[in-house]
């Protein structure tokens, strides 16, 4: 069975994107709001989440927030996408809960790494 990601980004051509490199390994939901997404997450657990930060009515950090404080999610990976490389940036995002910090645009070998290592965090690799 395959593992269940979230999505989460307004700009469609990103979802696109994210569900065109991912389907293949991935059962891939995406959601155009930080607000459609928590409504989706009401309903459904992922195995992770790969959210936008700079987002219209709610920004990936107040959707961060939200996800840490339900229950039932705040155990789920979170992955965070931005066009910014600022270092305070990905430190906020640590600091609300985020696993890992990917830059806009993003190189496709980084995001299946990445997500390999947040699904299988103990299991990423066969030898240290």
């Amino acid at each position: 069975m395959k593992k269940k990601i979230l999505v989460v980004d307004d700009e469609q051509s990103i979802c696109e994107l994210l569900n065109f490199f991912l389907k293949q390994h991935y059962d891939v939901t995406t959601k155009s709001s930080g607000l459609k997404a928590l409504n989706w997450l009401e309903n459904n657990l992922p195995d992770l989440i790969i959210s936008d930060i700079q987002m219209n009515k709610m920004s990936g950090f107040e959707f961060l927030k939200e996800v840490r404080l339900m229950g039932y999610t705040k155990h789920t990976p979170i992955i965070m996408l931005s066009g910014r490389t600022e270092s305070k940036e990905r430190v906020k995002c640590y600091r609300l809960g985020a696993q890992d910090y990917l830059t806009k645009p993003f190189n496709p070998e980084e995001l299946e790494e990445v997500v390999k290592k947040n699904l299988n965090p103990l299991n990423y690799t066969s030898s240290w």
